[in-house]
Parts: structure tokens; sequence; C-alpha cells
């Protein structure tokens, strides 16, 4: 059957398959250039021979990608890593292979000056000096018609009695301001919180509740950024997300996933369940609400795994847990809430979990000029042999 799903439990309800269709016309994840170029470890970078050399390299992998999956018809930016003095032969390019150029992210943690801070610093020289990077950013942004400015920050310290964390939240507020003011009215500023690394005994925005002050005060251009691999062990994130959501704070996501800590490891490898839940937060608010713009965006830099392979592992892995998300019985699962069934109301969501949506999958993606199994196809195509060729010519 064209539009065979199939179902684990008859406690799911009937299924739109229109209106699922619908939803995944939408889903766009968009994937990182650095994922595609030479990455590594604080012990050593293991280089590809495939791996993507130029902004150019990084485009096709991207197109590679969307073209298998049919959900990643945007890259994001990570500045001054992709940096070009041509953004118009970038834009160019990027058109003509269907992919759009995305967020852009600034780059704060590879200056001796920042070392002690960026937009934190206790020097005004220093945080003028990173303010006016984000700036050119957002410069790039208007060139290449961005509207997004993705913004993570290493900014913290190490020691206790290192520095006043007052001045540092006083300046950090007053550089973001400054920065936001800078944007269009149509962009939008996404504030990513991390716990740790490279500072370990504070971090500037620690997290979601940090991130989410910053925005509120910041204004309506300014959203919260989560990082599924920037929680301590045992976080709820699909909680964070559920609160964000109700305070209009959820601006996007960066998919990866971990096992210790932010092992940037490919997306549901290690615990597909909870991004099943996070998205059943996102489908139920829309559902009870207004449906919300979010920034579905990959940060994975894999360092064993072929880049171009792992990316398209992730995505396919984001369409059937998005998919599973869509076909929780919401009905039932409102009546066994509201009368204290606990138990009914776990299986509801387990039967949505464990519900095959592959053959759904390998259908509609076909249907869009995608491809059925994605991973084979690409293996099949011939692309990997090609550019490991080219780019070692090039190297």
């Amino acid at each position: 059957m064209e539009n065979e799903i199939l179902l684990n439990s008859e406690m799911t309800e009937s299924i739109n398959i229109d209106k699922i269709k619908n939803k995944f016309q939408k889903l766009n994840i968009e994937t990182p250039s650095w994922g595609y170029a030479d990455s590594g470890t604080r012990f050593n970078v293991f280089k590809q021979d495939t791996s993507a050399k130029t902004i150019f390299d990084k485009i096709d992998d991207a197109n590679q990608v969307n073209k298998y999956t049919g959900s990643a018809k945007s890259i994001a930016l990570h500045i001054p890593w992709d940096d070009t003095d041509d953004w118009s032969s970038i834009k160019e390019y990027a058109n003509e292979k269907g992919i759009e150029l995305g967020a852009v992210n600034p780059n704060l943690f590879q200056d001796d000056d920042y070392k002690l801070g960026s937009l934190t610093h206790y020097d005004k020289n220093i945080r003028n000096k990173a303010i006016s990077q984000i700036k050119e950013s957002i410069d790039i942004m208007k060139k290449i018609d961005s509207k997004v400015l993705s913004l993570w920050l290493a900014d913290g310290t190490n020691y206790p009695g290192q520095d006043d964390f007052i001045r540092r939240k006083r300046n950090l507020e007053e550089s973001l301001k400054e920065i936001y003011d800078y944007m269009d009215e149509d962009m939008k500023i996404l504030l990513e919180y991390k716990y740790f690394e490279p500072a370990f005994y504070h971090t500037d925005i620690h997290d979601w509740g940090m991130a989410m002050n910053l925005s509120k005060k910041l204004g309506e251009k300014a959203y919260t950024l989560v990082d599924l691999g920037h929680h301590p062990q045992g976080a709820n994130i699909e909680q964070i997300v559920a609160i964000l959501l109700d305070e209009n704070e959820l601006g996007g996501f960066h998919f990866n996933n971990k096992k210790y800590a932010d092992d940037d490891l490919t997306t549901g490898s290690i615990n597909p369940y909870e991004v099943f839940l996070i998205f059943n937060e996102i489908v139920n608010f829309e559902k009870e609400n207004h449906e919300v713009e979010i920034d579905y965006m990959v940060d994975q830099s894999h360092n064993i795994k072929n880049k171009i392979e792992a990316m398209i592992q992730t995505v396919v892995e984001i369409q059937e847990l998005y998919l599973k998300s869509l076909l929780v019985d919401r009905k039932s699962l409102k009546e066994a809430q509201l009368t204290g069934d606990i138990v009914l109301a776990e299986e509801i969501l387990k039967s949505a979990f464990k519900t095959d949506v592959r053959k759904f999958l390998m259908n509609f993606r076909e249907s869009i000029g995608a491809y059925a199994e994605p991973l084979i196809e690409f293996r099949k195509s011939g692309y990997l042999e090609k550019v490991k060729k080219d780019r070692k010519i090039n190297d």
C-alpha cells in the first residue's frame, strides 16, 4: 500500500495521511558546513580523504544529503571558517545546487584575545572586537539573505575568584544589546547555552534559564537554542522544550547525541526515545496552541564515520522520530492524563514510538523526488570515490 504504516496497537487513532505529508513537506533539517570538513577531538584530527576542503565542497556534500533524504535543504555557515570575499558567487552556487544558505555562526573561541572571555571580557576593547566580529557576521547575513544568527559563547572561568560573575553578566547583556540593535527586524538571534567546556568552573550562559532570561531582556527577535548534547546527565530536555514553547522562547535545536557529555554523536544513536519525546512535546503544543517556527539544525562533527553518510543517518533518524511523534493518539493521551491512568498514558506514547514507519517514509521520500533508501542509494552513487580523487588533487 502506498500509504502503509504498520501499527503496533489499536490505541493509535486514525491517521490523516495528507496532514502528515503536509507536515513533512515543511520539515527542514539544516546541516552544518563544519560537519563536512576535517574535525577531531582535543587529542587529534583524523583526516578523511573525502572530507570537504572548500565552502563549495561543503555545499556539494550538503546537496547530497538533501538529494537522498529530501529534508535537508539548507546549510549552516561558520565564520570565519567559511568566510569569503565573494558571497554572491557562493550564494549563486548554492542556489544552483538547490541549497539555501542558512544560519550564520560566529566563531569567538579561536582567538587568543578571547582566552578570558569575548562579550564578557573585563577589557572593553576586547568586548568591542567581539561585537565587531559578530556585526561582520550580520553583514554576511544581509548579503546571503540569512535570517538566523546562531550564537554560542565559550566565555567562562576555570577557577573561583578568577572574575566577577555580576560584572561579566552585565558586560554580556550590554554587548548583546548592541548586537541585537544592529540586526534587521526580520532577523533573529538564537542564544545557545552549555554547562561546561572549555570553561570548567562557570560558563556565562550556563543553562536554558540563563539563555531564556537574556532573550527575554533583548526582545522579540531573540530566542533560546537547545543543543541536545549541552546538558548534564539525566536532564529532562523534553521538559525544558515544553517550558520554552509555552514562554514563546524556543528558537531552534542543534541535533546530536551524547553518552557522557558533549560527545557530538549521531542523532538517535544513543537515546532515540529522548528525541521522540522532545518532538512529542512540540507536536502536542502545536495541536493545543499554535504552530511555532523552529529552526532544526544539526551540530555534529563526525571524526571516525564518513561525514556525508553520518549526516544521512542523522536526517533519516530525525524523519522517523518526528513522524512517530505525529502518530501519538492525542485524544486518548489527554483522557488518560486527566483520569490519572499513568500506565495507559505511557503505553500510548510507547505505541507510537514502536510503530514501524519505514515503509511510509520510503514512499514519501520517493514522492518528493528523493530516495526510498537514502544511505543504500548514496553508497551506490560513486560520489565518495569521485570526491576522493578530486579533493586529493586539490588538497
